[in-house]
């Protein structure tokens, strides 16, 4: 059974356009979302530390709407207030945990510039999002198009869009999983597949926006992964640490993540190694699927951090969200 799953998640993974499983374009609406709490170790249901992270909660979620899933990056807001981005370009916003959601759950797709309205639905293979919590924009990554947008408040519309040649440099299929914004406005990028000739993953530093035409050139980084690992989401804890999701799938343990941190320098000059730091690693029997999706939050000062799965919409996988808080 081993085998055979692992050959799916191998050809679901590998495949150079989004397997026909996925939903077609999804219409706006209200967004019903079930949460089953599951347990950090199967074994020992009682466990609570992975590494320096303490397991505050999880959930396996579902859904009748068949737009649900597939999530590939998201944003938590308050306790439990998620918004979530799939790699169809889907937007879900929905609650879970204790308290009260402070918006309606709702699906919708993500908001399409007139000229862009002709291409087909699955080429919004949308992998990272970021915020500006001043602005209150957004900026998604596009893994094929191999774009980066910029959102207005609220998801109302599309601002700018740009492809970079250095993206485009890398792999339709392993590009830009792993995108954020720096506080003090800079904005980094870790190419999945996009590999430097010393074999370590190449990395763009912007000094601005990346969806502006005039913004400068980026610097190339080398991030050093841990060895079988590679990179899918992405998050800053402040201008000089950055937190890492990483990925790996095997025929002995199938899919296992670990989640890293880094250090930028104050002024990185280009080639600048930044070796990543495992803090915690999911494998089991603790909760292991396909993570894709790295967030932040505060709660009571305590800084939390949320990971969640993509479940590619196979019947093979699930949709697991976990909440820690980083010690």
């Amino acid at each position: 059974m081993h085998r055979i799953l692992i050959v799916l998640a191998l050809a679901i993974l590998l495949l150079p356009a989004p397997p026909s499983t996925k939903p077609a374009a999804v219409r706006p609406g209200t967004l019903l979302v079930t949460a089953r709490a599951v347990p950090l170790d199967s074994s020992d249901p009682d466990r609570r530390r992975v590494g320096t992270l303490t397991y505050l909660g999880g959930w396996q979620l579902g859904s009748d709407n068949p737009g649900f899933g597939s999530i590939s990056s998201l944003l938590v807001d308050g306790p439990g207030q998620i918004l979530a981005l799939s790699d169809a370009g889907v937007l879900m916003g929905f609650h879970v945990g204790p308290g009260r959601a402070s918006r309606r759950p709702f699906i919708a797709p993500l908001p399409v510039r007139a000229q862009d309205r002709d291409r087909p639905w699955w080429s919004w293979d949308s992998e990272s999002m970021t915020h500006d919590p001043a602005s209150d924009r957004y900026w998604v990554g596009f893994e094929l198009l191999q774009a980066i947008c910029r959102y207005s408040p609220g998801f109302a519309r599309v601002e700018a869009c740009r492809t970079w040649p250095e993206i485009v440099a890398w792999p339709k299929t392993g590009s830009i999983e792993s995108f954020t914004r720096l506080p003090d406005g800079r904005f980094i990028a870790i190419g999945e597949m996009g590999m430097t000739a010393d074999g370590h993953h190449d990395t763009l530093l912007w000094s601005g926006d990346p969806a502006e035409h005039d913004t400068a050139d980026p610097i190339h980084l080398h991030y050093v992964a841990p060895q079988g690992y590679r990179p899918t989401d992405m998050v800053a804890l402040d201008d000089h640490h950055l937190l890492v999701l990483n990925r790996r799938l095997t025929l002995q343990e199938l899919f296992t993540a670990t989640i890293a941190m880094i250090e930028l320098p104050a002024h990185p000059a280009p080639n600048t190694e930044l070796r990543a730091r495992t803090l915690a690693r999911l494998a089991p029997p603790l909760l292991a699927d396909n993570f894709e999706g790295l967030a932040l939050s505060r709660e009571q000062g305590r800084t939390i951090l949320w990971v969640a799965s993509d479940d590619n919409h196979e019947f093979f996988q699930r949709t697991l969200l976990l909440k820690f808080r980083l010690d």
